[in-house]
């Protein structure tokens, strides 16, 4: 069956539309959605069958999957995040809801992927509202992924009726929320004593300086 395609106002999303989705997610499905950087995929953090369908998606096996995980804001941070110092809490609430994703060592809340234990986690606030408001209601965070096109050497897919195109018999549903970026966040390690940059993409470096 072919994935719902689902057009949602990236400003003002319809409340109606975003229950819509998270019962998507709550049932297992893989939902495409945008963000402030790039379209993602993501799926219910705490159900097993979804991330081994979405690790199947991405071609990767589960042990290997570097976890991230899309937030409402930062009260998420210490329920999935152990030892954030105050540089770090600081520099977290300067930077986000933004293009960015922090390295953290993870808690022991964060679940066990087919009884591998990840030591660090990703974790993402998107400048972007309809993320944001599926976590909020789903009442927990998404693990999340970019989306690319595996067609044309990996990159960044922009159009969500292209990528409905591509991905309408992989995932269970695609959100329109307008025309993606091409440039993923900037990911900054955290787990050590000096912040370092991982990737540069869209969040600017010098929020580190």
């Amino acid at each position: 069956m072919k994935a719902e395609y689902l057009t949602i106002h990236p400003i003002n999303p319809e409340e109606n539309k975003i229950r819509k989705v998270v019962a998507c997610i709550r049932e297992g499905g893989l939902v495409i959605y945008p963000t402030d950087t790039v379209y993602g995929i993501g799926c219910d953090l705490y159900n097993p069958k979804a991330i081994e369908k979405l690790c199947r998606l991405k071609g990767i096996k589960p042990a290997k999957m570097h976890l991230s995980f899309i937030c409402y804001d930062l009260s998420d941070i210490s329920k999935y995040a152990k030892h954030v110092n105050t540089a770090t809490f600081r520099l977290m609430k300067k930077a986000l809801p933004g293009a960015y994703t922090f390295i953290l060592e993870s808690s022991g809340e964060v679940p066990k992927i087919f009884d591998v234990k990840k030591k660090q986690v990703g974790i993402r606030v998107p400048d972007h509202l309809i993320p944001r408001m599926i976590v909020k209601e789903l009442g927990n965070p998404i693990l999340t992924t970019s989306v690319k096109d595996e067609q044309q050497g990996g990159e960044h897919l922009t159009d969500p009726s292209l990528i409905y195109e591509q991905y309408a018999n992989l995932v269970d549903m695609v959100i329109d929320g307008g025309i993606g970026g091409i440039e993923p966040s900037t990911v900054i390690d955290c787990t050590n004593d000096q912040f370092e940059v991982i990737r540069e993409g869209l969040g600017a470096v010098d929020l580190l300086y």
